[in-house]
This record gives structure tokens, C-alpha cells and sequence, in this order.
């Protein structure tokens, strides 16, 4: 059976309407081959447990919200999200179908199902952030045993991964080039830049424990005249504890549609993480992304990202806010020369989303090709345990 046939269930720790990222690249895309349900994290309220549902126009993705009250412990929780999981299985008709994660948290609420392939797409090593559950890493281990497939979202997290399964992918993050490429020619400024003097270096992206807020500081400290502009939500950080400045600006989250329009009006796409356990395997978006949109990069020294953009010379990598400075610098005086920018266009041409989801899906097809036996039934029993039959890939 191909896998174009069988509806996808996403189980998600992150809102379909957070920051637009892999899981929403992946699944818009998968949705126009299938029916795609997206289980996301519940939202706590002092109501009577359901489920909010709906479809999103552009992508034709269903969203599934789990709404439970505030007082529910993890294993009533667990239980409740057991229980809506069911129901939207069965309401949907689903029998043939992929279960796809990107928490292995979900294992707590959805060992019971029966799907014809299991994805574990893993993009972070979420056991690494900030108030991670101290269960994360055993409910991987599950997930690992119940996978058919393990993609990753970058080469360190591969290279940690590798030996967990047999069949161990890396997808590093991708790009829609077309739609940043928008970005290199002039787009009219959104308001709330308009009025913000250049040189412009800005960051796109979630605000958290990842970032070098003293890397910033220092750096903003160090130039008053260039300005430093942030866009995405604060999450998990007291925002107290952020810089200010008069050239720190902090703008809020944007939709991923308006996000050209304020490259456009960037002299340089940051990077500016810190490096600690949290960010040891990232592989951040946004670094084609400012590529595609004809920005320079400056990053601190995130392995995903001085290999390859790096040594290829794609990005310029810095330690220290003297090297931060001493970087930025150089790249006004010497802008971005035409067999950079050609290499660079031709990087990206490999690397878009499309390509991504596409060989992810002759993987999911091959895997399924392999795969013998009899159709199962949609729910494993409660007594029943998960088993896979090892296969062995290169990778």
C-alpha cells in the first residue's frame, strides 16, 4: 500500500499556530497527498475535558486542541489525552493510517494505537530544555521501540541518534526559497520597523533559554548607532531579564507570510545563541531562511551551523561580542561577493521543503513496501505490548 493512501495523526508538543516551523512545512505538505490530523499540546482551562477542532484553510491540516482543566495531575492527564485520542480516531473513520511524532511525551497517551507506520520526526533533543519532564528520555526509548522510521532535524542530532535504530534518517532544516527570496528586493517597511534606523541586524525566531542575552547586551552596548531588531515570542524566560536598549527592539511575533517583508529591511540575519546543553544539537531554520532572503548570517559557534553554512563560508561565526563587532564590521565593508552568492543559491536549491517532505515519503513508501502481514486492527488492546521487527538500513 502506498503511503499517499494513509491518513498521518501528528502528536506535537508545539501549537500549529506557534511560530511556523518544520512541523508545519512537513505537514501542509503531506496534506495535500492525505488527510492530516494535528494532535497538538492541551490547553488548560477550568472547563469539562473535549476537544477543539479545526481546518486550516491554506493547509487543509485538522487541528486538534485537548482542553482539560488546570487541576488534572500528568496521569489524569495522560489518561484524558488517552481517551480524546480514541475518539478522534474513531470519529474520523481512521484504520489505515501513520502515526507521526515530534514528543515522545505523546508514548504517556498514545501506546494503544495500531498504525501501519511509525515516524519519529525528532527536530529537538527536548530532554535538553528547560523544565523538560524528568520522564523524557525513558518515553523516547519507547518511542524508538515502536518506530519504523527516525528522521532528524540536523547532523548532531543524527550523529546522537544514529545508534538508537536501525533506520536513522538526518533531513536537516529546509527552505521555501520562493517565498524568502521575496525579501531580496525591496518590500515596503511593516510600521513597526519603519521607523528604526540602519545598519538593522535581526533575529526571527522563539526567545528562550537558547539565547545569548548577554552576547546581545554587550554587543548593543558596544554600538549604540546599529540596531538590533527581534521578532517571535518570549517563552519560558522572564522577559525582565531581556536587554534593553534604545537600539533593542523587540517586535513581537509576525506571521510567516509577513516575514520578507521585514528581511527586506535587514542588513543581517543573527544568530546569536548561547551554547549549553539546549542548544548542543539545534539546527536552526532561520539560517537558510536568511539566506534565501539574500541576508548575511553572523551565528556564535552552534555545530549545525559552522557545519556547513560555516565552512562554506555561508556564515561568518563568532565567540564573543569583539567578534560579534569585529564580524558585522567586516560585512558592511565588504558585502557578499557574486561566487558566494552563487554557491549559496545553489546550496539552497538542494535544501527546500518540497524535496524534503518528498524524500521522507519515498522513505515512508519503501518502509511500508517492506513491511509484511495482514492489515492490524486500529487500537492495540490495553494488555497488549508494542513490537517492531528490526531492520537494518545504511545510514
Amino acid at each position: 500500500m502506498s503511503s499517499n493512501n494513509l491518513d498521518l495523526i501528528c502528536l506535537s508538543h508545539l501549537r500549529w499556530s506557534f511560530v511556523f516551523q518544520r512541523p508545519q512545512h512537513l505537514m501542509s505538505r503531506f496534506a495535500k497527498q492525505r488527510r492530516v490530523f494535528y494532535f497538538e499540546e492541551p490547553v488548560r482551562e477550568d472547563v469539562v475535558p473535549g476537544l477543539r477542532s479545526r481546518t486550516c484553510e491554506q493547509s487543509g491540516v485538522t487541528v486538534i486542541t485537548p482542553v482539560l482543566p488546570p487541576k488534572f495531575s500528568a496521569e489524569q492527564a495522560a489518561d484524558e489525552q488517552k481517551r480524546l485520542l480514541r475518539q478522534v480516531v474513531l470519529d474520523n473513520g481512521l484504520s489505515d493510517y501513520v502515526a507521526w511524532y515530534y514528543t515522545p511525551m505523546a508514548m504517556q497517551f498514545s501506546s494503544f494505537l495500531q498504525p501501519r507506520l511509525t515516524v519519529y520526526d525528532c527536530m529537538d533533543e527536548l530532554s535538553a530544555f528547560a523544565g523538560a519532564p524528568l520522564n523524557m528520555r525513558r518515553n523516547e526509548e519507547a518511542l524508538f521501540t515502536a518506530a519504523d522510521l527516525v528522521f532528524t532535524g540536523g547532523a548532531s542530532l543524527f550523529e546522537s541518534k544514529r545508534k538508537c535504530h536501525s533506520s536513522v534518517y538526518c533531513f536537516p532544516s529546509s527552505v521555501d526559497v520562493d517565498h524568502f527570496a521575496k525579501a531580496r528586493q525591496a518590500q515596503p517597511d511593516p510600521s513597526d520597523q519603519e521607523g528604526i534606523p540602519h545598519p538593522r541586524l535581526g533575529y526571527a525566531g522563539v526567545i528562550d533559554e537558547r539565547m545569548d542575552l548577554n552576547l546581545v547586551r554587550e554587543t548593543a552596548t558596544r554600538r549604540p548607532d546599529w540596531h538590533f531588531v527581534f521578532l517571535g515570542p518570549v517563552v519560558k524566560i522572564d522577559e525582565a531579564t531581556l536587554p534593553r536598549a534604545l537600539n533593542i527592539h523587540y517586535l513581537g511575533m509576525k506571521p510567516y507570510s509577513e516575514l520578507p517583508r521585514y528581511f527586506s529591511g535587514w542588513d543581517v540575519g543573527l544568530l546569536p545563541f548561547a551554547l549549553n546543553e539546549s542548544t548542543r544539537f539545534i539546527s536552526p531554520t532561520k539560517t537558510p531562511e536568511y539566506l534565501a532572503a539574500g541576508l548575511p548570517v553572523i551565528s556564535t559557534a552552534i555545530r549545525d551551523v559552522v557545519r556547513p553554512y560555516g565552512e562554506l563560508g555561508f556564515a561568518r561565526i563568532v565567540a564573543n561580542a569583539d567578534e560579534f563587532v569585529a564580524a558585522a564590521d567586516q560585512q558592511f565593508a565588504t558585502p557578499v561577493s557574486a561566487d558566494t552568492r552563487d554557491g549559496i543559491n545553489r546550496f539552497l536549491a538542494r535544501s527546500s521543503w518540497d524535496r524534503t517532505q518528498k524524500e521522507m515519503d519515498e522513505l515512508m513508501k519503501s518502509t511500508l513496501r517492506a513491511k509484511q502481514g495482514e492489515p492490524r486492527p486500529i487500537f492495540l488492546s490495553d494488555s497488549q505490548s508494542i513490537s517492531t521487527a528490526g531492520r537494518v538500513r545504511n545510514v
